[in-house]
């Protein structure tokens, strides 16, 4: 079923919300729609298309513990940019691995200043090894994120719905454009 982009009142995204939290919403009278989707729904004495994208009347101030990104693999990939912090390539995040810098076995910590991301064969060199034990560089030293709210919502909607698109527009471009640079 198809879910919603929930913006603040500043066309700032904000979460992604089920197509039934945005009907509440919307009844409730706290938002406007902005796009829509082709299916609709149907009740007894109505009918509407499903709000794709919708904004709220009034600014929702984000509260400081919402700006923390969350310690999760896909986070820690993002951080990173999908490339290996040990040779630097570029992969799926399938063919990605977490890495601890400082292995468990010698006291190191599962924090966000001790795991990096590495493909399979960078981590298999390195294995439990610290990277001067093990002879490899990291390419930058892993670091705890502090992203926005809405760099957040960007993460893992690469094939977010069409309708969306002007909404994360230049956080996705922004993006694209940092991925060119850094390739070139």
């Amino acid at each position: 079923m198809e879910v919603t982009l929930l913006l603040n009142a500043t066309y700032e995204p904000l979460r992604v919300i089920s197509w039934k939290k945005a009907v509440l919403l919307l009844f409730q009278g706290k938002v406007e729609v902005l796009e829509v989707y082709d299916r609709e729904v149907r009740g007894v004495s109505i009918a509407f298309k499903l709000p794709a994208v919708l904004r709220l009347l009034e600014i929702v101030r984000i509260k400081s513990h919402q700006r923390i990104v969350k310690f999760s693999r896909s986070n820690i990939f993002t951080r990173d940019k999908y490339r290996c912090q040990y040779c630097g390539r570029r992969f799926k995040a399938e063919e990605l691995t977490f890495d601890h810098v400082v292995p468990i076995a010698k006291g190191g910590k599962k924090t966000w200043t001790n795991i990096v991301t590495a493909c399979i064969r960078c981590n298999n060199l390195k294995s439990g090894r610290t990277p001067e034990e093990a002879r490899m560089k990291l390419i930058k030293k892993p670091e705890k994120p502090s992203w926005g709210p809405s760099l957040t919502i960007t993460i893992g909607i690469r094939n977010a719905p069409e309708s969306w698109r002007d909404y994360l527009y230049w956080n996705m471009e922004l993006e694209h454009d940092q991925v060119d640079e850094e390739d070139s």
